[in-house]
């Protein structure tokens, strides 16, 4: 499975860049995530509970950062485990790029699942990692307002970060990112 996609997010790029790399911001924002622990400034695990179709289980992934270019990108390389569920490897590249007071996260994803996941079929997957983006990213916009990120100009308050949350092309980043290790995470984003 490849994708590629972007996703705007209203904050500063060293903001989103902090907040891809924190743990409790992307506990906050994986869709069923129970933990994120990291391991060390290039190293996550994390447990998550998900419903794939027919298919729910608890998966336990890690996610390697590599290549990273602080704070400009980095590529993800991850796996996840659900038992009998099955199983996810990938890994997405990943760009942040300034967009006005804002900030567009770039990706591309190379991911594999086996096991009763590869089973339930690619329309299947696919519209589960649109909603898991769609939710991911929503949550992360709304992390980020909710931590004072950013303000508009003259102090007044930016338009909700969540209201510009919206996946660009139907693919989720923590797809790719723990969500391709099974649905880590990161950004997204």
């Amino acid at each position: 499975m490849d994708m590629t996609g972007e996703q705007r997010i209203a904050a500063p790029r060293q903001v989103v860049w902090d907040a891809l790399n924190d743990a409790d911001a992307l506990k906050a924002s994986l869709p069923g995530c129970e933990e994120v622990e990291k391991i060390s400034d290039t190293e996550f695990s994390a447990k998550l509970k998900l419903v794939v179709g027919p298919v729910k289980a608890r998966f336990s992934g890690q996610v390697t950062l590599s290549d990273i270019d602080a704070p400009n990108g980095y590529t993800l390389s991850g796996q996840g485990s659900g038992g009998a569920a099955g199983f996810g490897k990938g890994e997405a590249k990943v760009t942040l790029s300034d967009d006005g007071d804002g900030t567009v996260i770039s990706y591309t994803v190379h991911a594999t699942v086996g096991g009763k996941l590869a089973q339930i079929g690619q329309r299947l997957i696919d519209a589960t990692a649109k909603k898991m983006a769609r939710q991911f990213f929503e949550s992360f916009a709304a992390y980020l307002e909710a931590k004072g990120a950013p303000e508009g100009e003259a102090g007044e308050a930016a338009p909700p970060a969540a209201a510009q949350a919206k996946v660009a092309d139907g693919q989720g980043l923590f797809w790719g990112m723990i969500g391709v290790a099974l649905v880590i995470l990161w950004i997204i984003n």
